[in-house]
């Protein structure tokens, strides 16, 4: 999807230089697919402490 969009040149840069991207488009789909999955563990965390798993990590890891 083409999309114009008025962007700070100097936050870019910044952006492409911290990620070893060579596009801005790729520093953009970089940074959107981040914001992706920081809504995602957000949203996973609320359920700390509320689920009760009862889950033998030594049984997991074949440990006897």
């Amino acid at each position: 999807m083409r999309t114009t969009l008025d962007l700070p040149e100097k936050l870019l840069e910044e952006a492409m230089k911290l990620t070893h991207t060579t596009t801005k488009t790729a520093v953009i789909i970089k940074a959107l697919e981040e914001i992706v999955r920081k809504s995602k563990i957000s949203e996973i965390k609320r359920y700390k402490g509320k689920i009760d798993l009862d889950i033998d990590l030594d049984e997991l890891r074949d440990r006897r």
